[in-house]
């Protein structure tokens, strides 16, 4: 069950407004959820690199033939923001926005002009915090795949998520 279906008849998909927001209570371990989709195209690569990735790779087709990647590839730097714009902009709506505490990444697979990206994600673990009672932590994997489903971004991260209090 993905998490919108999970949680359709009770939240407004998509809302903005403070009380249809997720917090730790709203959740369980096993919980799927799946992003909209951004097509990334040569001109983004290259503006994203110059400004803050600017290596030949990410910057000019001739230049990158001669790298490891053999051809343009985005800065995965650029793939792990686009990543963050497409969770902050899917389902799960969390209570005090998403807010990293940690986690480990790697980039399997360059991402190429032309790729369309979206992010798989599933909750792994969910722990209430003793010495904070008002949060927990939430221990999350997702993968940002392209349109051949192949990995391009693979990240497991730690957040901190709101517990519900007698206001919401």
């Amino acid at each position: 069950m993905t998490l919108l279906q999970d949680i359709k008849e009770t939240f407004v998909a998509g809302s903005d407004e403070p009380g249809d927001r997720l917090h730790l209570e709203d959740l369980h371990v096993g919980l799927r959820y799946t992003s909209g989709t951004h097509a990334i195209d040569e001109g983004e690569i290259v503006a994203f690199a110059r400004q803050y990735d600017p290596q030949p790779f990410h910057l000019d087709h001739n230049a990158a033939r001669d790298t490891l990647f053999g051809g343009l590839a985005a800065s995965g730097w650029h793939v792990a923001a686009i990543t963050m714009r497409l969770q902050v902009e899917s389902s799960l709506k969390l209570a005090g926005g998403i807010v990293g505490a940690g986690g480990e990444f790697a980039w399997p697979t360059p991402t190429r002009p032309g790729d369309i990206l979206r992010v798989e994600s599933e909750i792994l673990e969910i722990k209430p915090l003793r010495s904070r009672p008002d949060r927990g932590m939430v221990t999350i994997r997702s993968e940002t795949r392209n349109q051949r489903d192949e990995i391009v971004f693979a990240l497991s991260v730690r957040l901190v998520v709101q517990r519900r209090t007698d206001n919401d």
